[in-house]
């Protein structure tokens, strides 16, 4: 199978995002993510690791003592472990491909299990948090972003829509899906933070760009069908943004 995030996704993504982001904010949204929480010293599992800006970010800007980056995709561990490469960080940050199921880790091995808008393509929430409770130390957190649909119904017209242009086998949970997950792994204090307004606000930014200057300098990279897709994707998301179906949300927990 063909990774889902290929070379000319990760370009894009990056020029939107900057370099190493293939979600949106950047290092101030994983700042947001941790705002209040230190992680210095901390040993990080981050799901869904990407093209590793965010563990550039993990330990540059917040002091992570060791980061374990993991994804399933070639791809975007390639480009990770370029940038790592770059910025003379293989001593602190490692990068490892692993297959969809249970963590290859023993338990109790992480201070802290770190995701960005990742864990959005695991359709099994209660599994994966009894997953990332396995591998956190007693007292350990779960510090994440993830894209989230609020409710449990079946999705309307226009989020089936939207998932179905993104291609990217979304698994979205509702808040309160999250909530029951958590707990029944074991974790107290969970919460939840609805980010919806914020990036409703920055996605219409971006589909104006898809319309702008800079669409037609990356179409002349990756080819002006390409980025009409992409727009076409960010015309079906900011609907159900606006209609609060499509959440993105933080989501905070500490193992008991």
């Amino acid at each position: 199978m063909d990774d889902l995030y290929h070379a000319a996704l990760i370009d894009l993504l990056e020029s939107l995002w900057g370099t190493g982001f293939l979600s949106p904010g950047g290092p101030e949204e994983v700042a947001r993510v941790l705002e209040g929480e230190s992680i210095a010293g901390a040993s990080v599992l981050d799901i869904g690791c990407g093209a590793g800006g965010i563990d550039l970010a993990l330990v540059r800007d917040h002091g992570a003592g060791f980061v374990t980056g993991i994804d399933v995709e070639d791809g975007v561990l390639s480009r990770a472990r370029a940038l790592v490469g770059e910025a003379g960080l293989d001593s602190r940050i490692g990068l490892i491909k692993v297959a969809p199921g249970p963590l290859p880790f023993p338990p109790g091995t992480f201070d802290v299990v770190f995701s960005k808008d990742s864990i959005v393509h695991i359709p099994d929430k209660h599994a994966l948090m009894a997953e990332v409770a396995r591998v956190l130390k007693p007292g350990g957190r779960f510090l994440a972003s993830d894209w989230l649909i609020g409710h449990d119904d079946e999705p309307s017209a226009a989020m089936k829509d939207y998932m179905a242009a993104e291609d990217l086998d979304f698994g979205m949970a509702s808040p309160a899906r999250y909530r029951d997950a958590c707990a029944a792994a074991g974790f107290t204090g969970v919460e939840v933070r609805d980010r919806n307004p914020w990036y409703l606000g920055v996605a219409r930014e971006e589909l104006a760009r898809f319309r702008g200057p800079w669409a037609e300098e990356v179409a002349a990279r990756l080819g002006p069908d390409f980025v009409t897709k992409n727009a076409e994707i960010w015309e079906k998301m900011v609907p159900v943004l606006e209609s609060g179906e499509h959440r993105p949300t933080h989501i905070r927990a500490r193992l008991s």
